[in-house]
């Protein structure tokens, strides 16, 4: 497919100037810190003990390590999804202003690929290289904390994929962004813009008695409506840390909200691109 065809010459492309490089070695050195800085002794002395006393001491039950870890878990999943989502934005600002740069833009419409084809070639793109990011730094963090403690948590690894369905509702703005204004910049605060108003939008039911009741506490519901619950996916993330059950109805609805906000958004990409002449 002509989409396919796109997405990969963006990874090749994102090959050719080193950001993949560039992503692995930004995201192994911050693994490498957490592997140096964390401090676990007291979790070592509960596996010890554990071990040495059958679970029991004289002076009551131990702890089992992987809940003395649930906190641990709980803020590396608060990290990697937030700290995935700053650092996507701002890594990825670049790709769809790059695609309208004089001289290339006018390359690929010279080739039997549609301008809608090239947007949705990009975002795939982007998403692949966002998930393929977050994936790493969350499985890597499960590692670390396995090698040090012998706990597995899948927490990070939940918190990744998440953070990535999050991403294209923030990217895809992006994208439309840039179709008005060629800036990385502009493009970046849009998403920052976003990122923001998505987790107020985590919290719109507990924040709208804060408005007076008429205008202002309908016209806050009505804005925050249609935006993706950016603090509501870190929430489930969170669940999974603290090995509580997770709503399946409720992710399926925000995952399909966010779904339908991104293309939503990806739909005006496209109309507006398909209006301008180069």
């Amino acid at each position: 497919m002509r989409v396919l065809a796109v997405t990969r010459d963006l990874l090749r492309e994102a090959r050719a100037r080193k950001w993949i490089l560039a992503l692995v070695a930004g995201a192994t050195g911050l693994l490498l810190l957490a592997g140096f800085g964390l401090e676990l002794e007291v979790v070592d002395g509960a596996l010890a003990a554990t071990r040495f006393f059958g679970g029991r001491t004289p002076y009551g039950a131990i702890r089992a390590a992987d809940v003395a870890l649930r906190p641990l878990f709980e803020a590396t999943s608060y990290t990697v999804f937030y700290g995935g989502l700053g650092f996507g934005i701002l890594a990825c600002a670049d790709f769809a202003p790059a695609l309208l740069a004089p001289g290339r833009i006018e390359h690929l419409l010279s080739l039997p690929v549609r301008r809608a084809e090239l947007v949705v070639g990009t975002f795939l793109g982007v998403e692949a290289l966002v998930l393929g990011g977050a994936l790493y730094g969350g499985l890597g963090l499960s590692l670390i904390v396995l090698a040090k403690t012998g706990v597995f948590g899948w927490a990070p690894v939940v918190a990744a994929l998440l953070a990535a369905a999050a991403f294209a509702g923030l990217y895809a703005v992006m994208v439309a962004t840039a179709m008005v204004v060629r800036s990385a910049a502009l493009s970046a605060a849009a998403g920052a813009v976003v990122f923001v108003a998505g987790i107020v939008a985590g919290f719109r039911a507990s924040l709208a008695p804060m408005f007076e009741r008429g205008l202002s506490r309908a016209a806050f519901l009505l804005l925050t409506a249609p935006l993706p619950r950016i603090s509501e996916l870190a929430r489930h993330a969170a669940r999974v840390a603290n090995a509580l059950p997770l709503d399946a109805r409720q992710l399926v609805v925000q995952l399909g909200g966010t779904a339908l906000f991104a293309g939503a958004a990806l739909a005006l990409a496209v109309a507006l691109f398909e209006r301008r002449d180069f």
